[in-house]
């Protein structure tokens, strides 16, 4: 039963129970980016290009979904609160497709392989897009108060930082432990229940939160789009977050190529996803307080000028020492950890500000598109760095989980991927990030 929102602090149990979704979303958000494109082309023999084009796809489609789903969450009437069945509706066919995704029959050829993956992907994708646009959307429902969103953020951003490190660290050591495409489906097994660990205990978590019954924004979904679209601030937050997603997708992407073919060590895929993603785990609330004292919009600018700075020097890893090679990647680490944070901090002020001055909630509409550009940044970073290895003529798996030797334009190719490539991305990025004037603080 719905009760009235407050600015009553919520209880640690709805805290930490709202915070439980992101391991749904940063496990979902982390292994197909750095298990799917090695599995295609080291494991099914499937040709990079094509096998770019398998992991963008569906999530091209979600770019398209996404909003959708989100004005349909904005309608609902559900007693249980407008957001939370979904968490259920999306969450649990997530699970169960994502164990199906690297656990395909025997099909007998590689087409009718890839093909299997294609649909599986594209069914995670679509159950992914019920579960994460209405759960990104419940802050907003479940307390007035600014500074107890913030303190429901920092439960989720800090269970999202354990989660990426967590999936992320496991999923390339589970499937070496197990090897081959065996380990890939043991790995695809545990993430499905990661996956659902996540979805039972935000749903459960939230089941006693004071979450209010949305109020339905006027206008047709194009209207809302046309409205949203003409937010300044918004718009270009909004670029300077995608371009970082293709940015830091297209790292993630690269990092097992890096390890087999530039440090020569495929274990070590593991240790440099550590290195890339544990400074979350420290420094999150360290880059909170420096965007108190700076302002969100200077310490989003700090972090991504540390990102480009250490992530060219990762060219040369082939040729220098391992631990030069994690320094460097911790040193991006940090840039990373302070470019996951600010823009997800932000983007409510622009949404709540909205909501102030138009006085209709449109906060499905806007995590809605929001969510389309973060799926679309993360889904062109692998299709990017395919486009890069099959420009080097990267050679696939020369028959069934049989590893091509590769020449030296592959080399040149899956070190640039690794390096210079996110770098200029995320140079790329502050283009817009100057432009953009932070909305007048809520009270």
């Amino acid at each position: 039963m719905n009760t009235p929102v407050t600015d009553i602090p919520l209880s640690p149990r709805v805290r930490a129970g709202y915070g439980l979704g992101s391991v749904t979303t940063g496990s979902f958000g982390t292994v197909p980016g750095l298990m799917l494109l090695p599995y295609l082309t080291d494991t099914l023999g499937v040709a990079a290009a094509l096998a770019g084009l398998i992991v963008f796809l569906p999530k091209a489609w979600d770019v398209v979904l996404n909003p959708i789903v989100g004005r349909i969450s904005d309608r609902s009437t559900d007693p249980r609160g407008p957001r939370r069945p979904f968490l259920l509706l999306g969450g649990l066919p997530l699970a169960l497709c994502f164990a199906l995704l690297f656990a395909g029959p025997p099909l007998g050829s590689t087409a009718l392989d890839a093909l299997w993956v294609l649909v599986m992907f594209l069914l995670c994708a679509t159950a992914y897009a019920f579960f994460q646009v209405p759960y990104m959307a419940m802050p907003a429902e479940i307390t007035d108060s600014y500074h107890e969103r913030t303190r429901l953020m920092s439960w989720r951003v800090g269970i999202l930082a354990f989660t990426i490190m967590l999936a992320g660290a496991s999923a390339p050591a589970v499937r070496d432990a197990f090897g081959g495409q065996s380990g890939y489906r043991v790995m695809g097994v545990l993430i499905g229940v990661l996956l659902l660990l996540g979805v039972i205990g935000s749903y459960r978590g939230t089941r006693t939160a004071p979450i209010r019954t949305a109020s339905e924004s006027a206008g047709t979904m194009r209207e809302q789009l046309r409205l949203i679209s003409s937010d300044r601030a918004f718009r270009l937050l909004l670029i300077v977050f995608v371009v970082q997603a293709l940015a830091s997708s297209t790292m993630l992407a690269s990092v097992d190529y890096a390890a087999r073919w530039v440090l020569e060590d495929e274990g070590a895929a593991t240790a440099l996803f550590v290195c890339f993603v544990g400074p979350a785990l420290l420094l999150t609330p360290a880059w909170g307080r420096l965007g108190q004292r700076l302002g969100k919009r200077r310490g989003y600018l700090l972090a991504s000028l540390v990102w480009i700075a250490a992530t060219p020097l990762l060219f040369w890893a082939g040729s220098s020492a391992t631990w030069w090679v994690y320094t460097v990647a911790a040193l991006a680490g940090i840039g990373y950890s302070g470019m996951q944070l600010f823009p997800m901090a932000m983007m409510p002020d622009i949404a709540a500000q909205d909501a102030r001055r138009s006085g209709d909630n449109r906060s499905g509409v806007y995590t809605g598109i929001w969510t389309a550009g973060e799926t679309l940044g993360m889904a062109l970073g692998p299709g990017l760095y395919a486009l890069v290895l099959a420009v080097g003529h990267y050679r696939s798996a020369d028959s069934f989980e049989t590893i091509a030797q590769q020449p030296d334009s592959a080399l040149t190719a899956v070190a640039l991927g690794f390096s210079l490539l996110p770098s200029l991305l995320v140079a790329l990025s502050l283009i817009p990030l100057l432009r953009y004037r932070e909305p007048q603080q809520l009270p």
